[in-house]
């Protein structure tokens, strides 16, 4: 593959481990460790069987009729809402725990924003029975209370964080000072391709399974394997990767990720990162980060608790600046707009987060013979009453 990563954990020139001195061995140790036991047959049998059994795939490859005359091509929707927990988040923590309970860890940590990793990390810890704790921001804690207590209900126990803007930016470092202190018996679950090497590794493997599965569904339905476009919304990037990640090299295929532009990337309430990023280290890689001139991270800004994040995980990064991927600024107005549309004509209510994809429809011009791969990342349960909040910002669809 030509966009994927090399030995020292670059994709490009994006990448690599800016780690603590006190977390170098046991992240060394991960380094070393997750290709032998993930490319094993005793690991992928478990796994495979995990996501048929438990987490119910394949999930469907829907043809969205409606939509498809609306927009003027074939759509056809990846509909990783319907997996348990509700979004493609568990694809990637099922893999994880696997890796973390061979490597003879006891304790897991995780970050969360809008509660979907959390739900998802806490769910496999329950059905393996290892302590979990979950690092969620104030304002996430707040926004996101269903899956607050989805995941207390599971057995996690829940840290709110109260520095910064108190969103997933704050969790994050949280549970990397966490880990500092427990190096020796936890495992960080990072729940996108964010992170130091090899955790953009690993969770665009994990995630794969869904690119995987769209190549051999699209030959059922249409005859060919390939679509024109692919779709997806990109925070850390860990639904989008696992879109793309059977398509990076195949020049048929364009794709398109929509980042969140909060009110505007104009404004200092944005969560854009390609657009209003800079070259800097977060959370111990390298990327593209929103930054002050001397390097303070500023704050992300989106109605969106999942894309709330100031940077973007290495590998989008580097397809981005190579002109692999084109990423589209999606603001909340036009993102509640996509999420009631999607509702009102196909009966599906996305996670505010996927809305942000569907939006990306709306500024891109299809032929009609175009086949289109649109990921729902999540179902919008958790999202309702935001959804209903801001009804005003989709009168067309808010007479109710």
């Amino acid at each position: 593959m030509k966009y994927t990563v090399d030995e020292k954990g670059f994709f490009g020139h994006y990448g690599g481990a800016y780690v603590p001195e006190i977390l170098y061995k046991v992240v060394h140790d991960l380094q070393e460790a997750y290709k032998p036991i993930i490319e094993s047959k005793d690991f992928q049998d478990e796994y495979e069987s995990l996501l048929k059994d438990y987490v119910g795939r394949p999930s469907p490859l829907y043809y969205a009729k409606r939509m498809s005359e609306k927009y003027g091509c074939q759509l056809y929707l990846k509909r990783e809402d319907l997996n348990h927990t509700g979004a493609h988040k568990i694809n990637n923590c099922i893999g994880q725990v696997l890796l973390a309970k061979r490597m003879g860890k006891t304790r897991i940590i995780a970050e969360t924003g809008a509660g979907q990793h959390g739900v998802a990390t806490a769910t496999v810890c329950a059905l393996m029975n290892i302590e979990c704790e979950i690092f969620m921001g104030k304002t996430d804690v707040e926004r996101q209370h269903t899956n607050v207590e989805r995941m207390r209900m599971l057995g996690a126990k829940v840290h709110p964080v109260t520095t910064g803007n108190m969103t997933l930016s704050d969790a994050c470092s949280e549970a990397i000072r966490d880990w500092c202190c427990h190096p020796r018996d936890t495992y960080y679950m990072v729940g996108s391709t964010m992170g130091p090497h090899p955790y953009p590794d690993i969770v665009a493997k994990m995630q794969s399974v869904i690119s995987k599965e769209i190549k051999w569904q699209l030959k059922e339905k249409i005859g060919r394997d390939y679509p024109d476009y692919l779709i997806a919304c990109v925070g850390g990037g860990s639904n989008a990767a696992g879109t793309i990640y059977h398509y990076i090299d195949d020049d048929r295929v364009k794709i398109v990720l929509a980042e969140a532009g909060g009110h505007g990337i104009d404004t200092d309430f944005t969560a854009a990162t390609i657009h209003c990023g800079t070259e800097g280290i977060i959370h111990g890689a390298r990327s593209l980060v929103m930054q002050t001139d001397d390097g303070q991270i500023k704050e992300a800004f989106t109605i969106s608790a999942g894309l709330d994040y100031p940077g973007i995980g290495p590998m989008h990064a580097d397809l981005h600046e190579k002109g692999r991927e084109t990423v589209l600024a999606v603001n909340d107005d036009e993102a509640i707009y996509a999420g009631y549309e999607l509702t009102r004509m196909e009966g599906i209510v996305p996670a505010i987060e996927s809305a942000h994809a569907v939006a990306a429809l709306k500024k891109l011009t299809f032929k009609p013979e175009d086949v289109v791969v649109l990921t729902v990342s999540g179902r919008g349960d958790k999202d309702v009453e935001t959804y209903l909040k801001n009804k005003n910002m989709a009168k067309e669809y808010g007479n109710f």
